[in-house]
């Protein structure tokens, strides 16, 4: 799976960019390790608590329980401390447990256990406190404290209910330190709404003059931000489904909270929060869960549920996102959302994928045809961001775009460089039929090539066909001997789907949980079964993948069609 390399003056530029931000990034840490810093955090104290406010998400009781017998079971990694043991004084696993265990995520579902489950919160919060309570790189890290502020601001109440003065004392103390520390970073600043946010939740919970501080400052920030996040269709500005889902639960949280304070939030804050639930609505397909694009998973029903409760009656999907870069075709039976866009760029696409015209295909309840689904919390390779890890076409097994790596992604994170940078699209819907068109110039600098896909839905029939077809950007007569590229279109499927080749080495019966069968039918060169990865609740799930193989000449270019249809009996 290999990628273009920049230009050197591309490469220049983007060596210097990094080198600035290695500095800048350098110097806030050795500033926040400093005795001054610690001083500035102490500002006001919390005059005790004010709102409580409440994470929509669902609980997990039975993690709860499992906490409560001495057994974390986090990022798809168990460890067992015994019911007085301390996970915090001993070597994590693999770091996405550690980073599941600092951000606390799981302090809902233990307090979801009743007073025994209260009781162990706080003093898990104390032993967190006693050794990570002054600063720790890794624990007061952005990606880590941010998640963790949210999560104690939620619990704070349930925590202190029962704990002396002292311990009350200190929780709040401790929550208000982070809460500032959080909003005093600066370095990746794709996440700068999401840590005011939760610095803002935390400003809610807290009394008196330390809460209204933070108040103030999350209002500012989501005035200024909210607006370039998410589009007016809702559409995170990285692309990702489930970012603007998490995004949607912690506004939520935010606005109840306010109003438990008495306070309206702004103008934008409400606004944000009924686009990104028609976003929702939108990328939710029929097996009720949602579509995962762009560095997010397949989120399922109870967390689509909760987030669309505070709605008010139904409302319909729409079926068209195109300044968010994504399109859904339907039938009675078959749904399909296509990618038709160009990958978040800058800042925001450090978990970008380079997977232009990819799609995933529900049919009936059943989602056959996915992504691999990579997410940056899943610790997976970044090879699942590159284009043959979607349903989609490439040429030569190359990527249309890879991931910065080395000393650039050290200092700006893992962003996307070399992606497409024109896409086209054209739809037309009818009642019988819907017709669309997406092209992308991912593959002109190196092949001179164009990628169109063309989908016909047929309404009638239930039967979807597609042709990938890679056009020759300039007519030219051939001079010599003509030069062929292979090219493959893959479809991956979900896990619980299976493919079967048939005897003529060119069909695919494809088959989900219902047992309803789909014939793929195509007339690519080769045809095989391939084993493949999918990311599921962050952890990896083996399955399988359907690979059509073709050829396009650099002068007359070359397609492939292919055909989706009910098998019969």
């Amino acid at each position: 799976m290999d990628a273009p390399r920049l230009p050197s003056a591309a490469a220049a530029a983007l060596a210097l960019q990094a080198a600035g931000e290695s500095a800048r990034r350098l110097a806030e840490r050795e500033w926040f390790g400093t005795p001054l810093h610690r001083m500035m955090l102490s500002g006001p104290r919390p005059d005790g608590m004010a709102a409580n406010p409440r994470d929509l998400r669902p609980v997990e009781p039975e993690r709860g329980r499992r906490i409560l017998a001495g057994i974390f079971d986090l990022a798809g990694t168990e460890m067992v401390v015994g019911q007085q043991g301390d996970p915090f004084d001993r070597p994590s696993p693999t770091r996405q447990f550690a980073v599941a265990l600092h951000r606390m995520g799981w302090m809902n579902d233990l307090l979801a256990a009743g007073d025994a489950g209260a009781k162990l919160g706080l003093r898990l919060a104390m032993d967190w406190r006693r050794i990570f309570g002054k600063w720790n790189g890794f624990s007061w890290g952005p990606d880590v404290i941010e998640r963790r502020v949210f999560n104690l601001a939620c619990a704070a109440r349930r925590l202190t209910y029962a704990a002396s003065d002292a311990e009350r004392t200190m929780v709040l103390d401790d929550l208000a330190r982070q809460a500032r520390h959080l909003a005093s970073i600066g370095q990746a600043p794709e996440r700068a709404l999401e840590r005011a946010v939760a610095a803002g939740v935390a400003g809610c919970a807290l009394g008196g003059d330390a809460g209204e501080r933070l108040i103030d400052l999350s209002t500012a920030r989501l005035k200024h931000d909210l607006a370039a996040v998410v589009s007016h269709e809702g559409v995170h500005a990285g692309r990702s489904p489930q970012a603007g889902l998490e995004l949607l639960f912690d506004l939520l949280t935010l606005d109840d909270a306010l109003h438990q304070r008495g306070q309206a939030g702004p103008d934008e804050l409400p606004r944000a929060i009924d686009r990104l639930s028609a976003a929702t609505r939108f990328f939710t397909l029929p097996d009720n869960r949602l579509a995962a694009f762009q560095g997010g998973e397949a989120v399922g029903p109870r967390r689509i549920a909760a987030a669309l409760a505070h709605e008010d009656g139904e409302a319909r999907a729409r079926r068209r996102a195109p300044h968010g870069g994504f399109e859904r075709l339907e039938s009675a039976g078959m749904t399909v959302m296509v990618d038709a866009g160009l990958p978040a760029r800058g800042r925001w696409s450090a978990t970008a994928c380079a997977q232009p015209s990819a799609l995933e295909i529900v049919c009936g309840a059943d989602r056959l045809i996915v992504g691999c689904a990579w997410t940056a919390d899943s610790g997976a390779s970044h090879a699942l961001r590159l284009t043959d890890a979607s349903s989609t076409a490439n040429i030569a097994d190359m990527s249309a775009g890879q991931p910065l790596r080395g000393f650039p992604a050290a200092a700006l994170g893992p962003r996307l460089t070399g992606a497409p940078r024109k896409v086209e699209v054209k739809r037309h819907d009818a009642e019988a039929a819907a017709w669309l068109e997406v092209s992308h110039d991912g593959w002109v600098k190196r092949f001179g090539l164009i990628h169109e896909r063309k989908l016909y839905l047929d309404r009638a029939t239930e039967e979807l066909r597609g042709e990938d077809n890679f056009r020759p950007v300039v007519e030219k007569e051939q001079d010599g001997p003509r030069r062929y590229y292979p090219f493959t279109v893959r479809f991956h499927l979900h896990p619980e789907a299976r493919a079967s080749l048939a005897r003529d080495h060119k069909s695919v019966l494809l088959k989900g949980p219902s047992e309803q069968g789909w014939w793929l039918r195509n007339d690519a060169i080769e045809v095989s079964v391939e084993p493949s990865l999918y990311i599921d609740a962050g952890l990896q799930r083996r399955t399988v993948q359907v690979v059509l193989r073709g050829q396009a000449s650099e002068d007359k270019g070359g397609k492939l069609r292919w055909k989706l249809s009910r098998a019969e009996g």
